[in-house]
């Protein structure tokens, strides 16, 4: 089952959702930020935030601390919280950065966040309060490029990015003016913010761009997507083994596990697409998860088709439309719910997708993967 809510907007280029899917925050690409809740009519828009002076890249919202992080093309960012009157007002984060902000994400305990930018580097910030501000550190080394995405470690010490330099790395993010040392972890002996914990090519022969990287719910395992067309696993209790799978597909802009082995990836191809990784280590394809909308015209048989692309070079029927719900790419694939995992059972969940074409799409997916 889908349900289609159209916000009014002309394209949405990032978006985030509360703790209760009540209200979500979207950007409908320009520097505002609009905060939209759902009412008995339909969803209303709330208020819009305006701190940017140039478009808003990235954003994200702390589940927990009710908290919304928003990053622009101006180098800056800000973390907004609400009054008792319920208006978002906005503090600053010092970032340092000469370059715009790409990608952002907030850690699971919510103590910190994490910006990547074009500055071939991570800003990974937290709060100050003596001076009432958030406080960055930098990854840099070995980055060469723009980080494009970032993906926090369930044990909030360890942080994953994707770069245009065909790279997906694992680094320590502990930050020891706020947090109690790190013990060992999958990845290797967690480390103080910075440390190269592991590095993985996109592709033995170079690869493409790396859009979206994602820690499984256990952190044993990291997926990644790429531009081209790739599909990646490393499993930490492999010794780092990749498990590369290039796809038919358009490339895929995001992904996001639903399970302790399944994938959904979505991306040009303007239909989410489900995985899974069994425990032999094997990645294959499971499943579209978008039901077909096209249906042939009543009377049209197969031969008056070819009859008429004989004749015409064209077909009696409109061709214009896509064979999915999603008419345009899907930029971003968020989980909303929480996550509950017994004996690798997946149980059904709901989980989101935003588009470009400003339609949000409510999807159930009613997958179960048994034990193997």
């Amino acid at each position: 089952m889908t349900d289609v809510h159209n916000l009014g907007l002309d394209i949405i280029t990032c978006h985030a959702w509360n703790k209760d899917q009540t209200e979500v925050a979207v950007c409908p690409n320009s520097n505002e930020v609009h905060v939209y809740k759902q009412s008995n009519s339909g969803w209303k828009s709330t208020q819009i935030l305006e701190a940017h002076h140039m478009n808003v890249m990235c954003l994200d919202w702390a589940p927990k601390t009710n908290r919304i992080v928003t990053c622009g093309a101006d180098k800056d960012a800000y973390v907004w919280n609400q009054d008792d009157s319920g208006k978002w007002i906005p503090a600053w984060v010092i970032l340092r950065m000469n370059r715009a902000a790409v990608c952002v994400k907030w850690s699971p305990l919510e103590n910190k966040f994490a910006v990547g930018s074009g500055d071939r580097m991570i800003a990974v910030s937290y709060f100050v309060s003596g001076n009432n501000w958030w406080l960055s550190k930098h990854i840099k080394r070995p980055i060469r490029s723009t980080v494009t995405a970032i993906d926090w470690h369930p044990d909030n010490k360890v942080i994953a990015s994707g770069s245009t330099d065909f790279k997906v790395r694992v680094f320590g993010a502990y930050i020891k003016e706020m947090e109690d040392a790190p013990s060992s972890g999958p990845w290797g002996a967690e480390s103080p913010l910075g440390t190269l914990l592991a590095e993985f090519p996109n592709s033995i022969n170079g690869g493409g761009w790396v859009h979206s990287v994602a820690f499984s719910p256990t952190g044993n395992k990291l997926c990644w997507v790429a531009h081209n067309s790739s599909i990646c696993v490393a499993d930490a209790t492999k010794g780092n083994a990749v498990m590369r799978l290039y796809t038919e597909h358009l490339p895929f802009l995001s992904c996001v596990w639903i399970g302790p082995n399944l994938i959904v990836a979505a991306g040009h191809s303007c239909m989410p697409m489900l995985y899974s990784f069994d425990l032999n280590g094997q990645l294959y394809f499971v499943s579209k998860l978008d039901n077909s909308q096209k249906k042939e015209a009543a009377g049209i048989s197969a031969m008056r088709k070819f009859q008429s692309l004989d004749r015409q070079a064209r077909t009696e029927t409109n061709d214009s439309a896509l064979d999915s719900i999603h008419q345009n790419t899907i930029t971003c694939v968020r989980r909303v719910s929480s996550s509950q995992f017994k004996n690798d059972v997946f149980y059904p969940k709901k989980h989101v997708i935003i588009k470009k074409d400003s339609l949000v799409y409510f999807k159930f997916c009613l997958v179960k993967q048994e034990i193997l």
